[in-house]
Formats: structure tokens, sequence, C-alpha cells
């Protein structure tokens, strides 16, 4: 990714930044509970990251009304479509983040991405790759991307029922 691609990024990550800021100042965002915000701002921290390495970010949050819970970050590398959970943490704890993306969460995600998938336009569907964003904010530290790509598969060795 060339300078100037870099640079929009940059400004754009910054102007999104002030108007939270602005919007907080006004009091004209929610008040959600701290493990909310603190979610949320991972994924903010996750898109841009992608968006620097050369994805294109096409959904945040998605969720469908079949199935319960949300993709994070969808996002296409290349031909491949990569559905992205971001974990967030403030401090860096004995257990790692990405180790919270459990055989019951990846059958969500899988099923999830399913749904999105029945909604892509074209009969062939995309390859599909699962990766794991581990963000870690910690108080006076430089915010910190772990991304592990290709981080599980369609299956765990058993067969899936949808």
């Amino acid at each position: 990714m060339g300078w100037w691609s870099q640079t929009k990024i940059t400004a754009l990550e910054r102007s999104a930044s002030a108007l939270e800021w602005m919007a907080r100042r006004r009091g004209r965002l929610p008040a959600d509970p701290p493990h909310l915000v603190t979610g949320l701002e991972g994924e903010k921290v996750g898109f841009f990251y992608l968006m620097r390495n050369g994805y294109t970010v096409v959904a945040r949050r998605w969720s469908s009304n079949r199935v319960r819970g949300d993709l994070d970050l969808v996002a296409w590398h290349g031909q491949t479509l990569c559905i992205v959970e971001v974990k967030t943490r403030t401090v860096h704890d004995i257990v790692p983040a990405e180790i919270s993306v459990d055989s019951s969460k990846r059958t969500v995600l899988r099923r999830l991405t399913r749904q999105y998938m029945r909604r892509l336009p074209g009969k062939t569907a995309p390859h599909v790759r699962f990766d794991i964003l581990s963000v870690y904010l910690v108080p006076g530290h430089e915010k910190e991307v772990v991304h592990f790509k290709d981080a599980f598969s369609w299956s765990d060795g058993r067969r899936e029922w949808d």
C-alpha cells in the first residue's frame, strides 16, 4: 500500500476519533457499559488495521435475523472473503484474547457466515477464511494488534448441523 493510501487511512481514523470525541462531549453517544465501549474501540482499531494491510472491509457488526450473534468484520483480501472476529483486552493476561473464540463461538461464526454468503451475488461461493484479531488497548501503551490468519476452518473435524 502506498504512502498516499496510508495517509488517507490515517486521516480517516483521526476524523472518526474526533467525531466520536465531539459526540461524547455533547452527550450524543449512548452510555454503554464499559466492556461494550472497549469492544467497539477494539473493532474500530481492527477495522483500520485491516485497511492499512490492504483489506477491503465491507461490513462491520453484520447480523442476521435467523442466527443470533454478529460478524465483527467482513472483508475481502484479494479473492478471499475474510470473516474477522475481534477480541479486545485492556490488559495482557495469562490467557491470550484469541483463546476466548471457543468451539461454540466458532460454530456461531460459521452459521452467520453461511447466512452472509447466501446474500452474495453469483452462483459460486468464494474462498472463505476465518481470522481472529487480538487487540490490546493497554492504558499507557501503544495499541497492539495480533492477527491470526486462517485461525480455524469450516469444521472442527465433526459433522455440523445448521
